[in-house]
């Protein structure tokens, strides 16, 4: 094997594990918000295998895993996501531009193609999808992929999304959509180059207050996490708890397979 070839192999080696981490630790990390928000976003505002779990989702404070997974993940997967709560900020609905229409059709036929062979969930996981927190009953599971995390930071590619969506059947996992992620620090207006504000808002979850680490297991719900009552840092920082103001990066949910465009491009459907 010639030296060329053994250093090509390496860099590509390298490169994958750098776009792995640099999406999780950095990027789609506990990075400043993005600029467009106001200051004070309390005031306006998602595993290995079936056999590995993995603790981790784009975005999440890599600091604190575990605290995180029992908090917003804890109100995620019983229904934490309510467009109309402060822990959610939504881009301002823009009107339809022309050929947001056109581009949104393209997206989902886009979409589709490339998901296609994912409907087959064993696909995914050879893949390299990784099932984010399987032993934890969700309305949808996502298959995260980091690669295409990180490779979304550098273009919107329609046929390559950040994750992909699950439904639990007896038989394993029904694939009934995707998301597509990109960092905090994104301008609206390259959200809009990706999927169109005039066709759907993507969203940020915000606010969110953590117990004490020493009271996950013991920590009232109703004032923390997602569903909390607890949506300012004054209020977390009075009730012991720490703050974030962001948890996650932008999001955007697809459902490629439904009818008509005000279905396929809508907020999660356990929102619904």
């Amino acid at each position: 094997m010639s030296a060329r070839h053994t250093a090509i192999q390496l860099i590509t080696k390298a490169g994958t594990l750098f776009g792995a981490l640099f999406l999780v630790g950095v990027l789609l990390a506990a990075i400043p918000a993005h600029k467009s928000q106001p200051s004070q976003i309390s005031a306006a505002r998602e595993s290995q295998s079936t056999q590995t779990n993995t603790n981790t989702m784009p975005g999440m404070d890599m600091s604190d895993p575990h605290s995180a997974e029992a908090g917003a993940v804890h109100d995620m997967a019983s229904g934490g996501h309510d467009a109309h709560s402060l822990h959610m900020y939504m881009t301002a609905p823009r009107p339809q531009a022309p050929g947001d229409v056109q581009r949104a059709n393209e997206i989902v036929t886009q979409l589709r193609s490339g998901i296609e062979k994912y409907k087959d969930y064993h696909v995914a996981l050879d893949d390299g999808f990784k099932i984010f927190m399987p032993d934890l009953p969700q309305p949808e599971y996502h298959f995260i992929s980091y690669k295409n995390g990180f490779l979304g930071t550098l273009n919107f590619d329609p046929s390559r999304p950040t994750s992909l969506l699950y439904k639990k059947t007896p038989d394993g996992y029904e694939l009934v959509g995707a998301m597509y992620a990109m960092p905090k620090r994104a301008t609206e207006d390259q959200l809009n180059a990706g999927v169109p504000l005039g066709i759907d808002s993507w969203h940020l979850h915000t606010n969110l207050c953590l117990p004490p680490r020493d009271q996950m297991r013991s920590a009232d719900f109703t004032k923390f996490g997602l569903k909390g009552s607890i949506a300012t840092q004054d209020a977390c920082a009075a009730a012991g708890g720490r703050f974030q103001p962001t948890i996650f990066g932008w999001m955007v949910h697809v459902y490629p397979y439904e009818d008509g465009l005000d279905k396929i491009f809508t907020m999660p459907h356990h929102m619904d």
